[in-house]
């Protein structure tokens, strides 16, 4: 293929590296020197990728782990422009800024869509394998382009603003990464084991409904520990979903599933460990309470979480 997924990465690992350059030259920074450490060694791992041996790659994910632990990760000052400025540029564009954030989406199905099947020459021009993605990432490119052209600012100003918006989420940004492998990690040091073995001797999982509530809330509350759905799921799976209710109880795969990950992601709306959803909204928009969010969250998923189990009683079989 033409245009790769390893391109976007090579793009993310060199965004990453100009935010640490930025923040080690950035004196108003009281941890800079650490804090460029931290963004520089991410950058490491999106610019090497494959090509880092494994025992490094989780070497460096320690040491990110502990500089960012002992809170050594400090927002700076970045370099943006006066709010004067800001405020009168966004009078005179009006509703026009929505544009830029329109262009990803509309990027996004048109390059799945219409060129999915595209060919130069004998290769694809887009990667087949990473197509939403690929695809997603031509938009951001097309929506930093259309935002530098509304607003009259080089790519340059835009890096700038990308390490305003890194240093407001601070080492939540990384966060989704790590949790992407926690659940493999779990399966793969028999938490699944340990699990389906705590549930099938203190659980009475005779009973179906205490079987679907078991499996439901135990997807939550693995969710609100690891902050993750993706990272709980195969845990819950292996312990409850599979053994349990397919089989024993034999439910369809495909409705235990989804509405497992629909309870994962009551847990999601619950826990300060999904950073990237509960806490860097509220620290972008400066809420008084870090936790707001989850606050707000609450009288919808719990209920929701209700709901879960009751439909996975009735459509188990489905």
């Amino acid at each position: 293929m033409l245009v790769s997924l390893d391109f976007f990465y090579l793009l993310v690992g060199l965004l990453f590296a100009a935010c640490a350059l930025m923040t080690l030259g950035d004196k108003t920074n009281p941890r800079r020197y650490t804090t460029a450490l931290f963004w520089g060694l991410y950058a490491l791992v999106y610019l090497l990728g494959e090509r880092l041996p494994p025992s490094v790659a989780g070497v460096l994910m320690i040491v990110m782990a502990l500089v960012a632990g002992f809170g050594f990760v400090r927002p700076g000052k970045a370099d943006v422009l006066p709010e004067d400025q800001r405020q009168s540029t966004a009078a005179r564009l009006g509703n026009r800024l929505l544009v830029p954030a329109l262009a990803i989406p509309v990027v996004t199905m048109l390059g799945s869509v219409v060129l999915k099947d595209v060919h130069v020459g004998m290769r694809y021009l887009l990667d087949p394998k990473n197509l939403t993605l690929v695809s997603m990432g031509c938009g951001s490119i097309a929506a930093l382009a259309l935002a530098c052209w509304l607003t009259r600012a080089t790519p340059l100003q835009g890096v700038r603003e990308a390490r305003r918006l890194i240093d407001a989420m601070s080492w939540a940004v990384v966060l989704p990464h790590m949790l992407a492998v926690l659940g493999l990690l779990f399966s793969e040091a028999g938490v699944g084991k340990a699990v389906a073995h705590v549930a099938t001797s203190y659980i009475p999982l005779d009973s179906r409904l205490l079987a679907c509530a078991a499996f439901c809330v135990g997807m939550a509350l693995f969710t609100v520990v690891m902050g993750n759905g993706f990272a709980a799921f195969p845990v819950i799976a292996g312990g409850i979903g599979i053994p349990v209710l397919v089989g024993v109880y034999h439910a369809n795969p495909a409705v235990m599933a989804a509405i497992g990950m629909f309870s994962a992601y009551c847990g999601t709306l619950m826990t300060p460990m999904a950073a990237n959803f509960n806490i860097v909204p509220a620290a972008l928009l400066e809420l008084p309470d870090k936790n707001a969010v989850i606050k707000a969250q609450l009288p919808t998923a719990l209920p929701l979480l209700g709901a879960n189990i009751v439909l996975l009683y009735f459509l188990m079989y489905r």
